[in-house]
């Protein structure tokens, strides 16, 4: 995003939080009794699904219009009011969800998970249509059920937390998220790397721990996120999302334990964040528009991704996407584009500004050749790759890997591809001065460190009728 673009940005999310006079309840103890009688909001009429799934659903505003501390206390629902004990044994479930009902019916209603005490709950959803300003206040800690053999016959194994159909809803906090994902990363089912680079079984029907699903004007902050069976959280078909100041947290080597995943989604921040876990940092799926990524820190991971997309010869559609003034350390790739063969669609509109990176390998990638296997086929379709632009991408990579990699497909060129000012650097070693580029076309507005000289100029000759890859608004 250029400097007016940014300015625009920051500027609309900051009128939009100004005229909702947005407040700090952080660390509030006030308590509720449960004996108040409070009537939930009636169910909208719609044609959505009644449970969640994919589907799509502006900015994030206000979670809570009015200071609860100069306020009724009422709208403050203490989990322990409501039965819950606090002691990491006892399932705290039924409490949790008597105090979301108790809050949800109320305008600016806060659901509080106090400090100093350990909440166990089972998989749920914490559903709406809720009165405007809802909070979910958790300043102790929260944890999952202790791995598969624990996990509830009866419960969902895809998914833990789920905030479902919501507006204007707050997850904050000074405490913890706890996962307990070790135990579901040892199930004999899906490959990843072991500690000495050979190829492991792994994790089968494993839950993502928090997933925001067709929901609008959401703000996450300030929490600790750690352990997760499978990715820490999802957003899909959510309108209007601001992240910050999250802590992420995963062993290096936790398989599909991706730090924030986005799809079908629109108008997301992500900011001052810190993210270590053992598959991508940040991953953005299918459509997905207008995200801006600040401020963050990933390592170890796998990167920042865009992808996968095009699998199984879908559509894939990713555009206006900013990723600027992060860190990528210790990570297997940096900022990466993956796509299948055979799919359709297009990214575009992506700009990558001002990343260090810290030995990381494939610092810079576009892979439209991606396959979890040896035995996908050539394909002729391919999701088209065009206008993304790296500025002053600096750092040190992992020599067993090229820095700049742009694999595109033999059918539809990648186009419009923009360097300048990037300078990488072997962490240890020789310097790899041969980065690869097939069926790539863009320019250089600076030398790059190391050269790149394969990148081609100007448009393909023969790139087919480009129109049935656009993706509709």
């Amino acid at each position: 995003m250029d400097l007016i673009h940014t300015l625009l940005f920051i500027l609309w999310i900051t009128l939009i939080l100004i005229n909702h006079n947005v407040i700090n309840v952080e660390g509030r103890n006030h308590l509720h009794s449960k004996q108040k009688k409070v009537s939930l909001v009636p169910s909208k009429s719609s044609n959505e699904p009644e449970n969640p799934s994919s589907s799509s659903p502006s900015v994030p505003s206000d979670p809570y219009p009015t200071d609860p501390r100069d306020s009724d206390s009422e709208c403050i629902f203490d989990v322990r009011s409501f039965g819950a004990v606090g002691d990491g044994s006892t399932d705290d479930t039924p409490a949790f969800k008597a105090a979301w009902k108790a809050a949800c019916g109320v305008e600016s209603g806060v659901v509080l998970v106090p400090e100093s005490y350990i909440f166990k709950i089972t998989s749920t959803i914490f559903s709406g249509p809720c009165k405007p300003g809802l909070v979910f206040q958790v300043d102790g800690m929260i944890i999952a059920p202790d791995g598969p053999d624990s996990w509830p016959e009866g419960d969902s194994r895809n998914q833990w937390l789920v905030f479902y159909r919501l507006d204007q809803m707050s997850l904050n906090g000074t405490g913890t998220i706890e996962g307990n994902g070790d135990q579901w990363w040892d199930l004999p089912c899906k490959p990843h790397r072991g500690p000495d680079g050979k190829t492991l079984s792994g994790p089968c029907g494993s839950p993502a721990m928090i997933r925001f699903f067709m929901s609008s004007n959401l703000m996450v902050s300030g929490l600790q996120i750690q352990n997760s069976p499978q990715f820490h959280m999802k957003f899909d078909g959510c309108q209007g999302v601001l992240i910050d100041r999250l802590t992420i947290s995963a062993p290096k080597l936790s398989p599909n334990t991706d730090g924030i995943h986005v799809e079908n989604s629109q108008a997301v921040g992500i900011y001052n964040s810190m993210i270590s876990n053992g598959d991508d940092c940040i991953s953005i799926g299918p459509g997905t528009s207008d995200v801006d990524i600040a401020g963050v820190t990933c390592g170890p991971s796998h990167g920042i991704s865009i992808g996968s997309l095009g699998v199984h010869n879908s559509q894939a559609c990713v555009s206006n996407l900013t990723v600027r003034d992060t860190v990528i350390r210790e990570s297997d790739n940096g900022l990466r584009i993956k796509t299948w063969q055979g799919g359709m669609g297009s990214v575009t509109g992506l700009k990558f500004e001002n990343i260090q990176m810290e030995n990381v390998g494939n610092c810079i990638l576009i892979d439209q050749y991606y396959c979890l296997t040896k035995e996908c086929l050539n394909q002729t379709s391919a999701v088209h790759v065009n206008d993304v632009s790296y500025k002053n991408i600096k750092g040190t990579y992992d020599v067993r890997t090229a820095p700049i990699h742009f694999a595109c497909s033999d059918s539809v060129a990648c186009t419009n591809i923009t360097l300048s000012e990037v300078e990488l650097f072997p962490y240890e070693g020789e310097l790899l001065d041969d980065p690869f580029c097939w069926n790539a076309y863009g320019n250089q507005e600076t030398l790059t460190i190391p050269p790149i000289n394969c990148l081609r100029e100007g448009d393909p000759e023969t790139v087919g009728d480009l129109s049935t890859y656009q993706c509709s608004d």
